[in-house]
């Protein structure tokens, strides 16, 4: 079980950041869809899902594995 704490953390990593990316992705529809003109293009909104994924990632990446190593024990 020790061995695999490096795989679960990255799992953990990933998938609480893709759903960072999917929250940041609905809130920028709503604020789009409410709107006449819209406030931003398809390009800022792919761009900022990429910002996103990006920082959470490196942000998860120091926070998942000490909580997963303190499960583990």
């Amino acid at each position: 079980m020790k061995g695999k704490t490096g795989m679960y953390s990255l799992v953990a990593s990933i998938v609480s950041s893709i759903v960072l990316v999917v929250v940041f992705l609905a809130l920028a529809l709503l604020k789009n869809s409410g709107r006449a003109i819209p406030l931003y293009t398809d390009v800022d909104i792919m761009a900022g899902m990429i910002f996103v994924f990006i920082l959470s990632m490196i942000v998860s990446a120091s926070i998942w594995p000490g909580i997963i190593e303190k499960r583990v024990k």
